[in-house]
């Protein structure tokens, strides 16, 4: 039996024998240090050979990314705790860009920018890394977008169509339901096979906590992802976090899926990237903004495509929000958005608080491109529909001011009282495509001028259970689907002109208010 001696000598030699074995060769290794941190950001000396937004590390593990290359000093932006980093911290060059885990193990899940988990869950076990910042596809490398994303709401369908691989631009005033539009888009998914990834930049954790609830009541949230940069985190770390999203959503485009990126919003990207340089010093510009403000967002929203067959035929759609102030749309931010992106969504205020939800202003709002991808059922009955309500929004201005009207004038303002009833929508109550085309049916053949205004709420809160019963053909419709059959809409408007006669009869039925009653 061997002694403990014996084992030791033997433990020894082996330990020798590996020891000789390996090669000892010199290794350079760049190091620097920190000359000065604050809010943020540091400046690192001693790192001559570093590249622009390579990775750093610091002594605590905290990362960086180098975004300003100067003869003697970078500045770098911090992406973690900074309570550790102090003047003299040794900082080490990784020769790596920052990357992002990318895959199926992300959806469900709850990360930050980096793809740390915010949600107490598991780690994440990536398929592989994806840089944040890629180039966008080559005009080669597209595809015409020739399909829609229905967001489940009649007004953005019918009048602002949405393809998928568009880039359409939410914007409107500050609580005028920019991020519920987007929301019901994702809940709208639950029919679809889009996969939802949503990045929130500096949002407050209470805002974002209802959203990510609305998704797990109503939706479907193991085809979501959320990104979440912080109102509390790093500047650095808010500033990555849609470029990180958009690496994530593209790993599935490029495996020939339909991806919907939100990007709320990129007001406050702007914000924390004009922070961010004026505290690396950089020289401003108009409204205190960097010269490259521009270059920002647009490298971020070309990277949104339909791809061509020959790519595998994904798609990204982007849905970048945006916050006026008091409605100007010729503000910096907003006229830069405007020129990038393929159309936009304008919530007047006005609108909203005379309680018509959506608060779509549907004569500000335009969609370049969806308009070619809008469904052929859904199209066959709204090419007019723009045009009758924007008349009336005409001459209902006219009415305001007590002016007599004949009887014309009076039957296109009550058609235009119940278009606007009808493009009323509650949140997270997505329509079907088959009940949008027996909605904008109802509108078109003038079955709603039947109903008195306060029962349009009722016929289309009804409408789907009552198509199941007498028209299920039409709710089997889809986005392919072409414009319906004379039999079918025949069938339809009947269907339509039922349901409007039993609320009509309804309403005659119900009991006068007693006498003095309110």
């Amino acid at each position: 039996m061997p002694t403990l001696s014996e084992d030791v000598r033997k433990w020894a030699e082996d330990s020798r024998r590996r020891i000789e074995d390996s090669p000892i060769v010199p290794r350079a290794e760049a190091i620097g240090r920190v000359a000065q941190v604050g809010d943020g950001v540091a400046t690192v000396t001693g790192l001559t050979e570093a590249r622009l937004d390579e990775l750093l590390v610091f002594e605590h593990g905290t990362r960086g990314l180098a975004v300003d290359l100067g003869e003697e000093a970078i500045g770098c932006v911090l992406l973690g705790d900074t309570a550790a980093i102090n003047a003299g911290t040794v900082v080490r060059g990784t020769g790596e860009v920052a990357a992002v885990p990318v895959g199926d193990a992300l959806l469900g899940r709850v990360v930050d920018a980096l793809g740390a988990p915010l949600d107490g869950g598991e780690p994440i076990v990536a398929e592989r890394f994806a840089p944040i910042e890629s180039p966008a596809p080559a005009i080669v490398e597209r595809a015409l977008v020739d399909r829609p994303l229905a967001t489940g709401l009649l007004v953005v369908d019918a009048t602002v169509p949405l393809g998928r691989g568009q880039r359409e631009l939410i914007i409107g005033d500050r609580g005028t339901g920019k991020t519920a539009i987007a929301v019901d888009t994702i809940i709208n998914q639950r029919a679809s096979d889009v996969i939802c990834v949503y990045a929130a930049i500096g949002q407050k954790s209470s805002s974002v906590a209802q959203v990510i609830d609305a998704v797990r009541r109503h939706g479907a949230p193991q085809r979501c992802l959320f990104v979440i940069g912080e109102a509390d985190a790093p500047p650095g770390l808010q500033w990555i976090t849609p470029y990180a999203a958009c690496s994530m959503a593209e790993h599935f485009m490029a495996s020939g899926r339909d991806v919907l990126l939100v990007i709320d919003d990129l007001t406050k990207h702007a914000a924390v990237y004009r922070q961010i340089s004026l505290l690396l010093r950089r020289p401003p510009g108009r409204e205190a903004y960097p010269g490259d403000i521009f270059y920002i967002h647009s490298r971020l929203l070309e990277r949104s495509a339909k791809l061509s067959p020959e790519r595998g035929g994904g798609s990204l759609t982007a849905l970048p929000i945006a916050e006026t102030q008091a409605g100007n749309l010729s503000a910096y931010i907003p006229t830069n958005l405007i020129s990038i992106t393929d159309g936009q969504i304008y919530l007047d205020p006005s609108l909203f608080y005379e309680n018509q939800k959506p608060a779509v202003d549907v004569g500000r709002s335009v969609s370049r491109v969806g308009g070619k991808a809008q469904a052929p059922a859904l199209k066959a009955f709204s090419e007019s529909l723009r045009l009758e309500y924007a008349q009336f929004l005409e001459l209902e201005i006219f009415t305001r001011f007590g002016t007599m009207v004949d009887e014309r004038t009076r039957k296109v303002i009550e058609h235009g009282r119940r278009i606007r009833a009808a493009l009323e929508q509650r949140q997270f109550a997505p329509l079907s495509l088959g009940e949008q085309v027996a909605l904008l049916l109802a509108v078109t053949e003038r079955v709603l001028d039947e109903l008195p205004l306060e029962r349009v709420e009722t016929f289309r809160s009804g409408l789907g259970a009552w198509l199941a019963d007498h028209c299920p053909e039409v709710l089997d419709l889809s986005d392919r689907s072409p414009p319906p059959s004379g039999e079918l809409r025949a069938r339809l408007e009947a269907a339509v002109r039922a349901l409007a006669r039993s609320l009509a009869a309804s309403e005659g039925d119900s009991p006068a208010p007693a006498a003095g009653a309110k």
